[in-house]
């Protein structure tokens, strides 16, 4: 399993300049971004850690998902992913977060859909959060990894974006 070299290379110089940190909230790729985070070059530099909240309770206990929510929704919606990033953040006291949550499988609960939702947030605040859809006969592993490698993309851009803004 390897990521994209460009896309890791960018984030983490983006970062480290910047001298901004992140943090990582994950479900649906189990653990997949935070790999790739400790694959950056220095990426003790900016990268605080991260977490796999899988279950409901441990989104509720962790994350402060609100249950009643988490409950009518299996855990999977843009409001859920959102609190992920948003509470990740504050638990590691970092600038960035993204959080994702979604299915890798089609299930009765995702309606027979592989889909994930996902939120980036600064400072925060989010700013972007979106559902990814994917073939429902996807396998489980290529949709972790293509969830993961497409997160790092969007999130390259937002950081691409924020630099040229403030320039």
């Amino acid at each position: 399993m390897e990521f994209q070299k460009k896309i890791l290379e960018y984030i983490s110089e983006y970062m480290i300049t910047n001298d901004e940190t992140i943090a990582i909230a994950e479900s649906v790729t189990s653990g997949m971004l935070q790999l790739a985070f400790s694959q950056m070059p220095n990426a003790s530099m900016f990268y605080k850690g991260g977490l796999t909240a899988f279950s409901l309770s441990e989104k509720v206990r962790l994350l402060n998902v609100d249950r009643n929510e988490a409950e009518n929704c299996d855990c999977v919606s843009e409001n859920i992913s959102q609190t992920m990033a948003l509470n990740v953040a504050k638990m590691f006291e970092s600038d960035w977060s993204i959080a994702t949550t979604g299915y890798c499988t089609p299930v009765r609960q995702s309606v027979y859909s592989v889909f994930a939702n996902y939120s980036i947030a600064y400072k925060g605040e989010i700013i972007l959060s979106k559902k990814l859809e994917l073939h429902p006969k996807t396998q489980a592993l290529n949709a972790q990894l293509y969830y993961a490698e497409f997160i790092l993309g969007c999130f390259k851009s937002e950081l691409n974006n924020l630099l040229i803004l403030n320039n």
